[in-house]
């Protein structure tokens, strides 16, 4: 472990005229609204309407049609004394899914159980809330490569050598990203906002999960990224909560959309560093995802029963930072302590959380799937229980170590 002096002067050499500090939350702050009274409905789509592969973007058939659909909402609404707030198509699901607002006095059990009973309606479920979980901050070297876990532990610059992530897309869903910050930018295929309203400022918890897996090496600033020859997409399905160490949260129907967006343009990763309770709207989004053989990568919170959801699906792979005590032995443990990586403001800054592991490890999955996109993806364990990067990637076996691997590898021109 690199002492705390050495990382700050590092640093400091590394930000030179960018000072170190925390950026401001994004302007449009959703978090006024949390679904505390709000249900999801979702009417179910009548068969015309299937249009795969179609860009939906919030509305789709003609408007008559769209203006139909809403009427059914609004009278499934006033049936049982709800307010319309928001809808969105599900083509994927078959569904249109609305949020609902309900009056006061009516709990929200009882307002998910008379809303399935509605003919029109395929279920109900509650509108959920989900937390980030991280908290925070000839061609020239990184400066601050030296001190990322991922150089050393998993001998990051030997790793690319033989993959980065070239013509691998990894979603990140998430809280809005710098996708022009100087060690992110021309690395993004995709930057959409899935809340409603803009966001015009980019936010702390996404900029510094897409810095990790997709940072460009060797570029003379900031870090190297896992995997930063992928294709990445800026999926804003969260947002920064405004005040010092606020966290980051998203809710179910913002992941959603998100996720229909990463399903219908291929992503091969997906990448949710969040956690919450169980949802059947995203649970059958991730399992179209799975089926249709994209990673899913998500944050394990052993605070959460059975470690939250959606790192509690089946097919999802979770994560937690390898600091953490006692795991279970089904979950990977990740770096997730003193990571440098990207801030808003083009700054960088030491981030801490299973957020950050998360983000480890679906760079590592662009990695394999780089080299080995029809395998089967297995991950390797160390000895303690976490990820061994060489091993995941080269194969290496007992009693053939990384280093011995490596080693052989360059010796036959492996690439």
């Amino acid at each position: 472990m690199i002492p705390w002096r050495i990382l700050r002067c590092l640093l400091a050499a590394a930000l030179l005229a960018a000072p170190l500090g925390m950026a401001q939350a994004a302007n449009a702050d959703p978090s006024a609204a949390l679904p505390s009274r709000q249900i999801l409905v979702m009417l179910k789509m009548p068969p015309q309407h299937f249009r795969p592969g179609a860009a939906y973007g919030g509305r789709y058939g003609d408007t008559a049609a769209l203006a139909a659909r809403r009427r059914t909402a609004e009278s499934v609404a006033q049936k049982n004394g709800f307010t319309v707030v928001d809808g969105w198509p599900m083509p994927l699901l078959g569904v249109d899914c609305y949020v609902m607002r309900l009056p006061g006095g009516v709990s929200i059990a009882a307002a998910v159980e008379r809303a399935s009973r509605d003919p029109r309606v395929a279920w109900s479920e509650p509108m959920q809330v989900y937390q980030a979980q991280g908290g925070g901050g000839a061609r020239a070297p990184d400066p601050l490569f030296a001190i990322e876990p991922a150089a050393v532990r998993w001998r990051l610059a030997d790793l690319h050598k033989f993959a980065t992530g070239r013509g691998v897309s990894v979603a990140i869903i998430d809280s809005k990203v710098e996708v022009t910050h100087p060690d992110l930018s021309g690395h993004f295929i995709a930057d959409k906002n899935f809340l409603s309203g803009d966001a015009a400022a980019a936010e702390q918890h996404g900029t510094a999960v897409a810095g990790i897996i997709g940072a460009s090496p060797n570029n003379g600033v900031g870090i190297a990224g896992i995997a930063p020859g992928a294709q990445l997409m800026a999926l804003r399905a969260c947002w920064q909560v405004k005040g010092k160490s606020a966290p980051t949260l998203c809710e179910s129907l913002g992941i959603a959309r998100a996720l229909q967006y990463a399903i219908e343009h291929n992503a091969n990763v997906i990448n949710l560093s969040l956690s919450g309770p169980p949802g059947t709207l995203l649970a059958k989004l991730i399992g179209i995802a799975l089926a249709r053989n994209a990673t899913v990568v998500a944050a394990f919170d052993p605070s959460l029963p059975k470690g939250g959801f959606p790192a509690s699906l089946p097919g999802v792979i979770p994560v937690a930072d390898q600091s953490l005590q006692n795991l279970p032995a089904y979950v990977y443990g990740a770096p997730g302590r003193d990571i440098p990586t990207t801030q808003p403001g083009g700054k960088w800054y030491l981030v801490n959380g299973t957020s950050y592991s998360v983000a480890h490890v679906s760079g590592l999955v662009a990695l394999v799937r780089q080299r080995r996109s029809g395998a089967r993806l297995s991950l390797a364990r160390s000895s303690l229980g976490a990820v061994d990067a060489c091993a995941t990637l080269l194969g290496a076996a007992h009693p053939c170590d990384c280093n011995c691997r490596l080693t052989e590898a360059k010796a036959m021109g492996i690439r």
